[in-house]
This record gives C-alpha cells, structure tokens and sequence, in this order.
C-alpha cells in the first residue's frame, strides 16, 4: 500500500508596486532593494560614481531611472510569481 505525500503550499505575498515607488523616491538606489537586489547593488554603484564625477548634479538623471527600475521589477515579479516561474 503506497502512502500519499500532502501536498504543500508555499504562499509568497506579492509586492506593491506603490510602496516600490514611495521607497526609490524617498531613498534612491537603497529604495531599489526592496524591488531588486542586483539593481539596487548596481544603481547604487553607479549613482555614486556619477554623483562623485559631477557634484551631485548627475543624479537628476540616475534617481529617474532609478524609479522606474523599481517599478519594472516589481511589476516582473508579480507577473512571475502569479504564474508559478520564481526559483527560490
């Protein structure tokens, strides 16, 4: 007689697209991180060195992209999450 494994639900809430926004607004690159690691890491790399290159001016450029990054992420990572592709 074979036994029958349970079948397991793993629930992995999604993550607000709002609060990724609010967050890279308010925090730049570190607000990223809560969206996308390795973007965070790279937008931090890179804002710094801009930042350093042109006295702070060139960030008018960077936290922009910066924010729709996030934005982009999250949205990919729902999308991925609500069919099942994530690898954890």
């Amino acid at each position: 007689m074979a036994t029958e494994q349970p079948q397991r639900v793993v629930v992995t809430p999604t993550k607000s697209v709002g609060i990724s926004i609010i967050l890279t607004v308010l925090f730049g690159p570190l607000g990223m991180l809560y969206s996308t690691i390795w973007g965070g890491i790279i937008m931090i790399v890179i804002s710094s060195v801009v930042a350093l290159l042109t006295f702070g001016l060139g960030l008018i450029v960077t936290w922009p992209v910066c924010v729709l990054w996030a934005a982009v992420a999250t949205n990919s990572y729902n999308k991925k999450l609500m069919a099942g592709k994530l690898q954890y």
